[in-house]
Parts: structure tokens; sequence; C-alpha cells
């Protein structure tokens, strides 16, 4: 999508310092393969064969991921863009052209969520950074955290979401949903997403996270005794993979001093080394994306949403590394 030469943007060209928005906007503008994500919507989208015709696919997938990029809602995504700059630009809209309203952006989401679309452009992601060499295969590394989902009643149905459920981590605690994830161990971006309520323990998904062609998985103490687990050992190809998962503390400290326990500590050292990438994504879901708690009820829409978070995670990870463009 290109950008129109306005006097609007020529005075913005004498800016002297590109905003950490603008300069994120431009990168994910470079590096995200538009045509190939806007080809795997076109069978869905409305054909305006009747009445006003649509809107480009390509200017509302642009507005839902700045709605998604900075946790916004319908309304406030369309105030969002008439009011930045780097927005409308990212855009690809003038001063004097509408921006497509809240209601739109609503209806385009639900067209996303309806055809599990949010899963397929992940896939396309992963797919790409595949083909442009930079997702790794042979290592997976499992997590999972908790994403808050609002525990009030008062609402129209005067109950909490049916899907969330509450958990106890520690001594705190929490209501709502569990997002479970797979990384590439060599490179560290997410090639597969599940989600759960909260009360679901993270060993029961960590089947579905693992590749087929892994050789090697890596887990927190919380994936302890994966490998006697049915769904691992009646399985021909995820029963021979090692398991390197992370002791417990306790069992670690018990160790007699000397060198067993530092032998032990080591261990443990290089398997969190490797681990801590699956820390990354969660964090730019999470922290940079604003997504620390779920907008919407249900898991079936929620997961919608982190599967183009995620890809969009991906991306960036992708970018800031500096890897050759499409």
């Amino acid at each position: 999508m290109t950008q129109q030469s306005t006097f609007n943007n020529a005075e913005h060209g004498k800016q002297k310092r590109v905003t950490k928005r603008e300069a994120f906007l431009n990168m994910m503008n470079e590096i995200i393969p538009w045509s190939e994500v806007v080809e795997l919507i076109r069978p869905f989208y409305p054909k305006g064969e009747q009445g006003r015709p649509p809107l480009g696919i390509e200017l509302m997938l642009r507005m839902y991921f700045l709605q998604i990029w900075f946790c916004l809602s319908d309304e406030m995504t369309e105030d969002s863009i008439y009011d930045s700059y780097s927005m409308r630009r990212f855009m690809g809209l003038s001063f004097e052209q509408r921006v497509p309203d809240a209601t739109t952006l609503l209806k385009f989401r639900h067209l996303l969520e309806e055809h599990h679309l949010g899963e397929k452009i992940f896939n396309a992601i992963t797919k790409f950074l595949e083909a442009n060499g930079c997702m790794m295969r042979g290592g997976t590394i499992v997590d999972a955290t908790i994403l808050n989902a609002p525990s009030s009643t008062k609402n129209a149905s005067g109950e909490r979401d049916p899907e969330m459920h509450s958990t106890q981590k520690g001594k705190q605690w929490y209501f709502g949903m569990k997002v479970h994830i797979g990384v590439d161990a060599g490179s560290g971006y997410t090639h597969t997403i599940e989600v759960t309520a909260a009360n679901e323990h993270d060993v029961t998904k960590a089947s579905a996270l693992i590749r087929d062609d892994d050789e090697v998985v890596y887990g927190d103490s919380g994936y302890q005794g994966i490998d006697k687990r049915d769904e691992i050992k009646t399985n021909p190809h995820k029963s021979k993979i090692d398991y390197k998962i992370n002791e417990r503390r306790g069992k670690v400290n018990s160790l007699l001093a000397g060198i067993s326990r530092n032998v032990g500590r080591e261990r443990e050292k290089r398997k969190s080394s490797v681990r801590s990438k699956v820390e990354h994504p969660f964090h730019i879901v999470k922290v940079l994306f604003g997504y620390g708690k779920v907008v919407y009820r249900g898991l079936a829409k929620n997961l919608n949403r982190l599967y183009m978070m995620f890809g969009s995670a991906n991306l960036l990870m992708w970018g800031r590394a500096g890897c050759p463009q499409k």
C-alpha cells in the first residue's frame, strides 16, 4: 500500500526525531508478507456485488493489526488513527481520506474469528520464516502463562465466563485462561499455540506443542514427568525425545554439598539458558502489546487474537534480529 505525497507528509518529514511508535510501524510495514496474508482472507471476504463496495482487505487488515498491537477497542482504534499521523501513514490514508469506522472493524474481526483465519495467518507467517531460513528444527521449548479474565458478575449474563476458571499459583489466586506455546529452541520463534482454562496443568498440553521432527524438548519444573504420560509413551517418535526438564529447586538444593551440588546447578543453568528464549514472545504479547488480560469472552475469540499477536511477535523478533527482508 503506497503512501500518497501530501503537504502534511512533507511537513512531517522535517521532524528531527522518529518516535518509537513510528519506527515500530515502519518495521512491521516492511516485514509483513502482505500479499500472502491478504490472499488467505480473500476467499471469505464480501465481494460487494450489491450495495456499497467493501473496503480493501489490506486496509482493514492494517487497521486490525493496529488494534491488537496497541490493545485498543474498536472505537479507540478509529479515534487513534484520526489522531496519529504514524498510524494514518501505516494505513496508507491521507488526512483527506476517511478512516474505516468501528463497526466495520468489528465485522472484519468477526470474519477472522468465524473462519479461524488467525490460525491460518499464523501458520503462513511460520512458513514464511522457515522459507527465509530463520526458523530452525530439532528442538522445542514448552511453557505456559496465565491471562487474567474479569471475575466480576456485573454483566448481561450475571455470571463469570464459563470457559474461564480459577487456579492458584504460589499464594495468589488467578481467574482466567492459560496460553501454552511451543517455541523453536534455536531461534526463539513460536510455532504452536494452545489455550485452556487456567486450572488445567501445563503438562497436559505439552504433547500438542511438540513437532514431529523434534529431538529435544526443554521445559521448566512444571513439566516433570512428561515422558511418563500416555500420549508420549504411546507415540513412537515422542517417546524417544530427549526431555531436558528443569529439576525442582528443592531437589537440587537437597544434594550433598560439594561436587554433586555444583554439577547439578551447572546442569540446570545450561537448561535454563536455552529455556529462557520462551520468555521473549510472552514478553512481547503481554508487555509490549499489552495483552495481560483477556478482552473477549470464551477461549475461541481469544485464541484467534493470540494467533495474530504471536505471529506479529515472531515477525518483530525477526525484524529486530536484522534478518534479510522478503
